[in-house]
Parts: C-alpha cells; sequence; structure tokens
C-alpha cells in the first residue's frame, strides 16, 4: 500500500468486518458509535436494516469522488490510523451541486468525469469560494460527522484506516422518510427479502416511537405542501384553481425546504 503510485488508488470497502473479525460492538465491546449522535432510527429495523457499516482501507491518494450518503442516512467517520482531507457541501434548493459534478434532475445519477487529482487541480479553487464551502483533515482518533444530504469528496493524504457508519438521527428523520417514499428506485443496502423500505420503516418507528413518527409524517406533509406552493406560484395558480389545473404531485427526496444544518 506505500509503495502504490497509482493515479486513483483502489480504496477498499468491507461491509462485513465484524462477523469476520467477530468484533463486539458497544461499551463493552471493541467500539461504539458515538453516543453524541443520538439514537439511530434505522435500529428499529433489527436485521432488517440496510448495511450501515463499513471498515475503509486505502493508501495515499486514494478516496472517494464526490457523494452523498446512502437513503438520506446521516454518517460519523472515525480515522484509526492516518489522516483524510475532506470537502463538503450543504444541499437544498438554494445550493447547486459542486463545482465540475453533474446530477441528473431527479438526482438518481452523478457524473463527475474527472479523477479526484483532477478534480483537484481544475476545480478546488473555484470550490474553496463556493458558498457553504466546508473543508477539513482529520486526523487519526478523531471523528468527523456527515449529516444527511451532503456532498463531500474525501481524499487520504496518508495511508489510512478508518471506520464509518450511517444512521438516521431525529433531526433528519424526515429526510430518511422522504427518500424511502419518494425515491423507492435509489433506495439502497437492503436485503432483497424486503420489498418495501418505506412501509417496514414507517411500521417498525410507529411500533416504538409512534409520537416521533407522527412528528415526523407531518413536517413531510408540511414540506410537501409548501413545494406545492411554490409550484402554483412559479406558474400562476392558486388555491383551488391550481389544483384543478395541476392535478398531479411530486418529491424531491431528501432535498426539502429547509437548509440542512
Amino acid at each position: 500500500m506505500s509503495n502504490n503510485d497509482d493515479e486513483s488508488p483502489l480504496y477498499l470497502f468491507d461491509h462485513s468486518f465484524v462477523e469476520k473479525m467477530g468484533l463486539k460492538v458497544g461499551r463493552d465491546g471493541e467500539y461504539w458509535p458515538p453516543e453524541c449522535f443520538g439514537e439511530d432510527l434505522f435500529d428499529v429495523l433489527g436485521d432488517q436494516r440496510p448495511d450501515r457499516r463499513w471498515l475503509i482501507v486505502g493508501p495515499t491518494a486514494s478516496g472517494s469522488s464526490f457523494h452523498k450518503d446512502p437513503n438520506a442516512t446521516s454518517a460519523w467517520n472515525a480515522v484509526l490510523h492516518g489522516s483524510k482531507y475532506w470537502i463538503m457541501f450543504p444541499s437544498g434548493p438554494s445550493h447547486a451541486a459542486p463545482p465540475g459534478v453533474y446530477v441528473s434532475e431527479d438526482q438518481s445519477e452523478v457524473i463527475s468525469p474527472l479523477s479526484i487529482a483532477e478534480w483537484l487541480m481544475g476545480f478546488h479553487t473555484e470550490a474553496r469560494r463556493t458558498s457553504g464551502c466546508m473543508e477539513g483533515i482529520c486526523n487519526e482518533g478523531e471523528v468527523l460527522h456527515v449529516p444527511s444530504g451532503w456532498w463531500h469528496l474525501v481524499v487520504n493524504l496518508s495511508p489510512s484506516i478508518a471506520i464509518t457508519q450511517n444512521f438516521v438521527p431525529e433531526a433528519h428523520l424526515v429526510n430518511a422518510l422522504a427518500f424511502l417514499r419518494d425515491k423507492p428506485d435509489q433506495v439502497s443496502g437492503f436485503r432483497s427479502s424486503v420489498k418495501d423500505p418505506y412501509n417496514l420503516f414507517t411500521t417498525k418507528l410507529n411500533e416504538s416511537h409512534p409520537a416521533l413518527l407522527e412528528k415526523g409524517l407531518s413536517e413531510l406533509e408540511r414540506v410537501q405542501l409548501g413545494k406545492k406552493r411554490k409550484w402554483d406560484e412559479l406558474i400562476g395558480t392558486d388555491g383551488e384553481e391550481g389544483a384543478r389545473s395541476n392535478s398531479f404531485s411530486f418529491g424531491f427526496g431528501e432535498d426539502d425546504d429547509a437548509e440542512v444544518p
């Protein structure tokens, strides 16, 4: 790994490292999720939850090009060895994709035709001047939080080992609900036996956190109504007239009207 000189070195992800290594996760185990992030609401799914944790290993200059984490989840990344450079951007109606990144209208396809090295040489300066840009270096023993919906690119500055885990915090429950409901073709990580992740999640959440689910669904409805009003204003309709002349609805997953904190 230390003798690698590829422009785009191999970057390894293992989602079964806990099982393969016989690790115990928890306060009495080898590691545990940082408690500052609160409860992971996908835990209500038990063994039906999507893939959530990975051991990541890569040499210097390896990394991940711009992406958002799956299923509108948030994430934390803990560096066990080495160091990582991060550059991140919020998403939402008032934020475009990062410079050099092109996204389809429904956000199902993300095109960044450059390698990480080429992107850094061609777009890094512009990106650092872009509104909302955040960047930094995480060293061994440090943990970084990636909020739901944020674009991020990561480069290993030295041979690195890290653990990362995706989760759904209460603060971003509405993002996960919207994504599972409105973008079923983009949902990933669930076993093939799970045919309807949205229905499964809402059913399990209602069993353990009914008040929280009710709050999340109410917020989701508020966001959708806000988008409908904006659309009516855009095309010059309102009220019942708008409802009669535009008999369709749509949703945009996690990019709701509120800015991601």
